[in-house]
């Protein structure tokens, strides 16, 4: 294809990471809304109707474009940055939440990367945002979090952000992999995925592992993180206690035993 910026970057951090781009004169990078964590002076903000991608389709490629993120639950705006000076300068975007940022050059995954729908962070400009359908049944149904993908398109950098820790493996191809559907954080497009159910009724009742799970069948590589932001949010949720009082309050476990929790 070779319409994407070529960029340099550093990725800094371990819990909570951010990466930090490299451009050129007339390099453009461009990222989800409220990512950046600082730029150099000679680094221009422009706020723009979709995905910020180089494409010709004018208002209504736009309109596509914003669509498409709107569908996966993203803003309907994106930033570009640019740099308009002299020299090397620098921009920097972080995680939302602990985990992983992962540099993936396109190029080298047959010009696409799957991945979970809130998980783009940034990318040199050209490359473009979209969605991955799958017209099965199961998945149509029952998909959840793994239903409807976000899918990056084109031939340069894109970077990433998954939760807690991450796992790589390369399937081969017939071999099969099952993974909670949160679980699921990126897949090249070579391997096939669909939604089933996780067992019988007592699994499902008393299991405690969700009604479904992806089921990737190779061969392709895979992505899978430890901690997807639904199940921190989760946590937090059912830890929540009405009345202000956390974990850490001193009257926490005495009202848990008024409530008889």
């Amino acid at each position: 294809m070779g319409v994407a910026d070529e960029v340099d970057y550093e990725i800094h951090g371990h819990e909570m990471q951010y990466v930090e781009v490299e451009l050129d004169p007339g390099e453009s990078a461009v990222a989800e809304a409220g990512s950046m964590m600082y730029k150099d002076a000679s680094i221009s903000m422009t706020t723009v109707f979709g995905d910020g991608s180089a494409q010709t389709g004018g208002i209504l490629g736009g309109l596509l474009g914003a669509g498409k993120r709107l569908i996966t639950g993203e803003s309907l705006f994106t930033t570009v940055f640019t740099h308009n000076g002299k020299g090397k300068a620098r921009v920097a975007f972080a995680g939302p939440f602990p985990g992983s940022i992962l540099a993936i050059d396109l190029s080298k995954h047959g010009g696409k990367l799957v991945c979970q729908k809130d998980s783009f962070l940034a990318a040199a400009k050209g490359v473009q945002i979209g969605i991955d359908f799958r017209k099965r049944i199961g998945v149509g149904l029952f998909g959840g979090e793994g239903f409807i993908m976000q899918s990056l398109e084109g031939d340069g950098m894109v970077f990433v952000h998954f939760g807690g820790a991450i796992r790589e493996r390369t399937l081969a191809p017939g071999e099969e992999l099952h993974v909670d559907t949160g679980c699921l954080a990126a897949l090249e497009p070579s391997v096939d995925y669909d939604v089933t159910l996780a067992g019988g009724v007592k699994s499902v009742v008393f299991g405690g592992e969700g009604l479904f799970f992806v089921k990737l069948r190779g061969p392709g590589k895979v992505w899978l993180q430890s901690l997807p932001f639904s199940r921190l949010a989760g946590r937090v949720l059912a830890n929540a206690r009405p009345s202000g009082q956390g974990e850490s309050s001193v009257l926490g476990g005495v009202g848990d035993l008024l409530r008889g929790d």
